[in-house]
Order: structure tokens, then sequence, then C-alpha cells
């Protein structure tokens, strides 16, 4: 895999941001044929490290709700308190 030094160092937000780019510029056409296909890859890399973040946030978040919740009920006035009650 080219270039994954490049992707893994993307956040999120930044690869989000360039695929919206792209995909203007994709979109505006005006672009060569050989500028739209590398355009066209690097979206598609983009996608992918978009892709594996929010299969990373996902696999977080499955984790945390599969996880005993040891805050849950142990302490009943500790909830009330906040809430704000």
């Amino acid at each position: 895999m080219g270039g994954t030094t490049d992707e893994t160092a993307l956040g999120y937000e930044q690869a989000r941001d360039e695929l919206i780019e792209v995909v203007r510029r994709l979109e505006a056409g005006g672009t060569t044929l050989e500028e739209s296909l590398a355009l066209w890859e690097r979206g598609e890399e983009l996608a992918k490290v978009c892709r594996r973040w929010l299969e990373g946030a996902r696999a977080r978040l499955d984790a945390a709700l599969a996880a005993p919740d040891d805050d849950t009920g142990a302490d009943p006035g500790r909830a009330a308190d906040k809430s704000g009650s």
C-alpha cells in the first residue's frame, strides 16, 4: 500500500475535508482525463482513511458499550448529583 505514511498521518477531519475538495473539483469538471483520474485515485485513498477512522471509532464505541458499567447502580445518589438534582 503506497502512501500509507501520509494516509495514517491524516486525521479524520483532514481526510474528510480534502475528500470534499476532491469531489468538488471532479464535479466542477474542467480537468483533463489524467487530472480527473489522479483526483479519483486520491479520493479513493481519502475515503479509505475516513473509513478506517470511522471503523476505529465504531470499535471503541462497541467496546465501551460491551464493557460492564461499574458506575451504574453502584451509588444511586451519585447519578442524581450528575443530573443537577
